[in-house]
């Protein structure tokens, strides 16, 4: 539901955001939407809709089947996203690491960051390219579905959280009275164990176990996660050491990447959960 600010920001360009807000309508496995469906998602009238969705389409950000009367997103949507990627130089240091662990825990290593109520996967490596553990990078999922979206929001100052967790309440009610419990167990952990962790929130049988950079990078606060299959071998002994390892592989990245001095060649002590 499109929501306008709060107070009267004269620099807010409404239009634009209304535009951007029907791009963000589109689901992962949503390939067409009909103006019905941006109605309905976006509490705007149909008339808005209307001009808004042929202006998109003529900008190249949506594409008009005539057909079936619906919209696709169009190749403008996925170039625009690329520079942003592709000037992360974080995600080029930080893959052999990933891979390395990848291998380690036998499951799958990402790197997120926040956009919204979602975390969005910018980067990742599993042990097995056909494990279903293994996001596609440009995924999204919920904030408050996550170990990493969990771990993003212990990560950042009080402020930042602060703002977010009020977005949060407010954008995703439900979502937020079925997590709060592991979210503030989240809060806990982090602060104790220096991780946050999930089991099945998000997909059933994979723990989840994530950790902040300790510094953002280009003003983003990015944050690691690991995923194991609980009916995997080893699966639960792993889990007592999975945590250690990500911590020492995000120093090994931080120092990699000039964020800190030393370097990790051991997992830190850690104490079980």
């Amino acid at each position: 539901m499109f929501v306008l600010p709060d107070d009267d920001d004269r620099q807010f360009a409404v239009t634009l955001a209304r535009g951007l807000e029907m791009l963000r309508c589109f689901l992962p496995g949503e390939r067409m939407l009909a103006n019905r469906d941006f109605v309905e998602r976006t509490g705007l009238s149909k008339a808005t809709v209307s001009r808004l969705a042929y202006t998109l389409t003529e900008l190249g950000y949506l594409r008009h089947d005539v057909e079936a009367r619906k919209y696709r997103l169009g190749g403008g949507v996925l170039s625009m996203g690329y520079p942003l990627l592709a000037g992360m130089r974080i995600r080029q240091i930080a893959r052999p690491f990933m891979r390395e662990l990848a291998l380690q825990i036998r499951g799958a290593v990402s790197l997120g960051m926040r956009d919204g109520m979602n975390m969005v996967y910018i980067e990742s490596c599993s042990a097995d390219k056909r494990s279903d553990t293994r996001p596609d990078v440009g995924a999204v999922h919920p904030v408050l579905r996550l170990a990493m979206g969990r771990a993003w929001l212990a990560g950042v100052g009080p402020e930042e959280r602060e703002v977010a967790l009020n977005q949060l309440r407010v954008g995703v009610p439900d979502q937020w009275q079925r997590y709060r419990p592991q979210l503030d167990q989240a809060m806990r952990d982090f602060a104790e164990l220096g991780a946050c962790f999930s089991h099945g929130d998000m997909q059933k049988n994979i723990y989840g176990i994530a950790v902040p950079l300790s510094a953002p990078v280009d003003s983003e606060t990015l944050v690691f996660n690991c995923a194991v299959m609980d009916h995997t071998p080893q699966a639960r002994a792993l889990l007592d050491d999975v945590a250690p390892r990500l911590i020492a592989m995000i120093a090994n990245v931080e120092s990699a990447a000039g964020l800190r001095q030393t370097v990790t060649t051991t997992p830190p002590r850690y104490p079980r959960r």
